[in-house]
């Protein structure tokens, strides 16, 4: 039987080392900054009887919450300064009251536990449970919260989640970028501004022939051009000392926005159709496979460890697992963690005795 502690040491299976226990005290035991990347969905408040007891059935939202932050701040502990911490929560209503908990949860983690929120994503499950409701809307969203621990230099690969650029081609002897633009409006643009000195209209003629040779040799798959005086929208404002676009303007007369040539990031919108399979008589609730994918290829490197503190029947780690990294699920239900083993073991995850469930 591998520990936990030896498992983050020394182990370099992708076998998922399963963690049958009380998330906090769990939690406790692993070393301060020991991993690279946390996704996981808790209990929501008192929705769901689970198996094993465990958060979401105390008296108040108010405990629930205070609950669920000691947890979030044991991630905050084992969570390397390099990681992400991806909460999946969803909402629940008290009184006819939307509580607005996710939002509660994530406010509360910023001002009180010094996390760092990087995007809100909108899970759009795109369907969802017939509402018997006659005075409110049916909900098919949940939040899904992208936190960290410093500013800058967290692990996030970018380039593996951007949309495939479509490619620049030559039209009648003349290049024009991935969605259609030639430069000929942009050269009108600046022939007829009334705005542009002299000198300008010249720079802005040579940047132009300059962008154009760039998108020819690949360099740049599109770009826009903003020219002073042509009734064209400052991106971030037109006040000088708040936007550095309107202070371009203002000094040169131009300026470009281009377009990544390995294709543009996603969008925090993400459309994902919930799952009802993988032991869906003992666990009402799992969370479908996509949307774990996008978390771990954007945010934890290929020797990381993926953590998720409520398994529940092992998608995080299973996912993880089928993405070639290491992962901990923690579960204070054996049920749900014997469906996970099996779920990794009829696809060849886990290895026979590698990594068995282990109480702490």
């Amino acid at each position: 039987m591998i520990s936990i502690q030896n498992y983050i040491k020394k182990n370099n299976s992708i076998s998922p080392c399963f963690v049958c226990g009380d998330s906090l005290k769990v939690l406790k035991k692993l070393p301060a900054n020991s991993i690279d990347c946390v996704v996981t969905s808790p209990p929501y408040y008192m929705k769901r009887q689970y198996l094993g007891g465990g958060i979401g059935l105390e008296p108040t939202y108010q405990e629930y919450i205070k609950d669920l932050l000691a947890i979030v701040q044991e991630v905050y502990r084992v969570l390397k300064p390099t990681g992400s911490f991806w909460l999946n929560l969803g909402d629940s209503y008290k009184n006819k009251q939307l509580l607005n908990i996710p939002y509660r949860v994530a406010i509360s983690m910023q001002d009180e536990q010094k996390w760092i929120l990087r995007n809100t994503v909108v899970w759009d499950k795109m369907k969802g449970a017939m509402s018997q409701s006659k005075d409110s809307l049916g909900n098919v969203y949940e939040p899904f919260f992208h936190f960290v621990k410093k500013k800058s230099a967290y692990y996030y690969d970018a380039d593996a989640v951007r949309r495939k650029p479509r490619e620049a081609r030559v039209e009648n002897g003349a290049v024009v970028s991935a969605t259609g633009v030639s430069g000929v409006k942009y050269r009108r643009k600046i022939e007829l501004s009334t705005e542009l000195t002299e000198e300008q209209k010249k720079n802005a003629f040579e940047a132009l022939d300059s962008v154009l040779d760039k998108i020819k040799k690949g360099e740049l798959s599109d770009f826009r051009m903003v020219i002073k005086g042509t009734n064209q929208r400052v991106t971030n404002g037109d006040t000088t000392n708040l936007s550095g676009r309107a202070k371009e303007l203002q000094d040169k007369g131009f300026y470009f926005l281009f377009y990544n040539p390995k294709g543009s990031m996603i969008s925090d919108v993400w459309q994902i159709i919930p799952e009802d399979t993988q032991g869906r008589k003992s666990h009402f609730a799992p969370y479908p496979e996509d949307l774990v994918k996008i978390p771990i290829i954007l945010t934890c490197p290929m020797d990381g460890i993926v953590l998720d503190p409520f398994a529940g029947t092992g998608t995080t780690n299973y996912v993880a697992a089928m993405m070639q990294r290491r992962s901990i699920g923690i579960d204070m239900s054996r049920e749900y963690l014997g469906i996970a083993q099996e779920r990794c073991s009829l696809f060849g995850i886990l290895n026979n005795g590698e990594v068995e469930m282990i109480n702490e």
